[in-house]
């Protein structure tokens, strides 16, 4: 491997064209590409067949990354598929599941080995071998591409949960069959047979690859509950899941040498494992997921440009065709195999006929296993890794615009700007000073609908020409209160005099039942009769005292509720979606930066802890970045 100066030089150098690849991915996501693609590209650019900035040898030192990075890989198969979110749509998506397992492979490992045909110089074992193995490939999918999508669209519904679970979960048995396809395909290549013997070793190998993942679960379980920096346990993480490739290679040396015959680890299956027991049956899932979520963009700058740099271009330049070829073949299994599995779940004849779109990308686990099989396999692997990477990028291509439509199809799209699902959103002000206007912008930059109503129509053109949806009005008839959508109102805010502020809540309590209601008051003598309707009241003469007090006592939990501090809100949102009817807090997989500070109930606030069951209707008080409530906004909402 050369010096450890040589080494240290070369990560120093690769860690520069790093950043480059870094740079060319957010670049290429101004043309709606991913950013694998950015990241291929750089790795092709600097490779050996064009820029020669790292050669073959270099690429070689630098494989510990590679396998760094499908330890990492191995261990986000396994955190996505967290139980308590498949399981009360498991019976569908098994189903869905299981057609698809069956037709992608039978479909892709036929057209494979009549594609791989062409390919000169490949023995008939080498070619069932490498078809086998593509096969199994063809079963991977993209959940970071598909949550991208999902989140961007801030999809809801059960076409999307299907997708979703079965997304999950595919990557997951892909894993587990590409063990099992490896060793058959070692056999066949190396001459060996397939007999009672081979099928004991194979489920010695596969045991022992499960223990090793529950090993290593216990051993990221202690390391989890240290006081370690975040960066420090994210570190020794990577070095965990690289520690189970170095254990595989010295098994290997040691069965070989003892034993005549070779004994093995899956190192991807035992991460895998350990990452499903630490998400399922510990107490470390929302850390274990910031860890992972924190080291993704590093690990996949480096995997998927060490993965371009491989590429062997000039095996691609004769094999494109075949690459082509097998896009299509893959696409046939996936859009039968969705069909076959929607019809046998019961699912709506729509999502049946959009959901082979829903299943098109590839990424991460399905490079993995491509690298595997080109580092073991000599006599075919350049071929094998040359036609897969050139699908898979034809898939990431053009798997999330399929993907994008067929949530359009179904109707479970929310984007931006066609009414999405967050709770509250609509409020009415009722004033016409600047504390009015200052409000109204404020609410406005956080993504509420605003309109503003006030009996001064001169007022009114004021505040129109400052860009605000104004609607001046004499008295509260049905005509008013139909421009300002008052059905539609989530909250309701009266700025003006004590009398027309009564007026305003009054109607409001009794005709459309809103539930926030915040009235500036004026007289104190009027507060008990705004609050026996329910209207939350700010006094201003005692507001700043009251505000300065809580300054005094909780400084920073009243800058973060004012929102002074950065990056940082509160907000209320409402469970309405039933699938969560029952569930545990503590199930819940929000975002890692959110927290939930309370939740009330039939007015009444609850306690809460791990074990709070959640009830439709709960109003959740929920703390972080605006980008995270956006997606726990979207995970209450009803969908469609």
């Amino acid at each position: 491997m050369g010096t450890l100066h040589e080494l240290l030089i070369l990560l120093g150098s690769f860690f520069i064209l790093a950043l480059a690849a870094r740079s060319i991915g957010q670049f290429v996501t101004r043309y709606n590409l991913p950013l694998i693609s950015g990241f291929l590209l750089t790795g092709i650019l600097i490779g050996p067949y064009v820029l020669g900035m790292v050669n073959k040898e270099e690429l070689e030192q630098l494989r510990f990354v590679d396998e760094m990075a499908l330890a990492y890989i191995a261990f986000a198969a396994g955190a996505e598929f967290y139980m308590a979110e498949v399981r009360s749509r498991i019976r569908p998506i098994a189903t869905l599941m299981a057609a698809l397992t069956l037709t992608v492979p039978f479909i892709g490992a036929w057209a494979a080995y009549q594609l791989f045909g062409l390919i000169p110089g490949l023995t008939g074992v080498e070619r069932a071998a490498a078809a086998m193995l593509a096969g199994v490939v063809l079963i991977a999918r993209s959940p970071s591409s598909a949550i991208a999508v999902i989140n961007e669209l801030r999809a809801k519904g059960p076409f999307t949960q299907l997708v979703l679970g079965v997304t999950v979960i595919t990557d997951v048995v892909v894993i587990v069959l590409f063990t099992i396809a490896f060793e058959v395909a070692v056999a066949w290549v190396h001459g060996r047979p397939i007999n009672p013997a081979f099928l004991l070793l194979l489920t010695v190998e596969i045991a022992i690859s499960v223990g090793s993942g529950y090993l290593l679960a216990k051993a990221l379980r202690g390391l989890l509950g240290t006081r370690l920096h975040h960066w420090l346990k994210a570190a020794l993480l990577l070095a965990a899941g690289y520690s189970v490739f170095a254990l595989s290679h010295w098994l290997a040396l040691v069965s070989e040498r003892h034993l005549g015959t070779t004994l093995t680890i899956e190192p991807l299956l035992a991460g895998m494992v350990a990452s499903f027991l630490l998400v399922n049956y510990s107490g470390y899932r929302a850390e274990f997921g910031k860890l992972l979520e924190d080291l993704g963009p590093a690990v996949y700058i480096a995997f998927f440009t060490l993965t371009g740099a491989g590429l062997a271009l000039d095996v691609l330049a004769h094999v494109w065709q075949i690459a082509l070829a097998l896009f299509a073949a893959r696409l046939l299994g996936v859009f039968s195999g969705t069909f076959l599995g929607s019809l046998l779940a019961r699912e709506p004849i729509k999502h049946a006929l959009y959901g082979g779109f829903a299943f098109v990308t590839q990424a991460g686990v399905a490079l993995g296993l491509t690298k595997k099989v080109a580092d073991e396999f000599p006599a075919f692997g350049a071929e094998f890794a040359a036609v897969i990477v050139g699908l898979i990028a034809l898939n990431q291509l053009v798997g999330p615009p399929l993907f994008k439509w067929a949530l359009l199809g179904v109707g479970e799209a929310h984007p931006h700007g066609r009414g999405g699902t967050e709770q509250p959103r609509n409020v009415i002000l009722f004033g016409d000073d600047t504390q009015t206007a200052a409000l109204a912008r404020r609410l406005q930059n956080d993504g509420w609908g605003v309109k503003v109503a006030t009996p001064d129509a001169v007022r009114a053109a004021e505040l129109a020409q400052a860009g605000l949806a104004v609607v001046a009005y004499q008295s509260l008839d049905e005509e008013t209160l139909n421009k300002l959508e008052a059905a539609r109102a989530d909250a309701v805010v009266c700025l003006l005099d004590d009398a027309e502020n009564y007026r305003v809540c009054s109607r409001f309590y009794e005709d459309y039942g809103t539930d926030a209601l915040v009235v500036r008051l004026s007289d104190r003598e009027e507060r008990e009769r705004f609050e026996r309707l329910g209207a939350r009241v700010v006094d201003p003469s005692v507001a700043p005292v009251q505000l300065l007090e809580q300054f005094v006592r909780a400084p920073q939990a009243t800058q973060l509720l004012l929102g002074f501090e950065k990056g940082q809100q509160v907000i209320d949102v409402e469970l309405r979606d039933p699938a969560l009817h029952g569930a545990l807090l503590r199930e819940l997989r929000l975002p890692p930066d959110t927290l939930v500070l309370a939740i009330h109930r039939e007015g009444q606030a609850i306690v809460t802890h791990g074990y709070t069951q959640l009830r439709l209707g709960d109003k959740l008080t929920v703390m972080g970045s605006p980008e995270s409530l956006r997606q726990v906004e979207l995970k209450f909402s009803a969908g469609s």
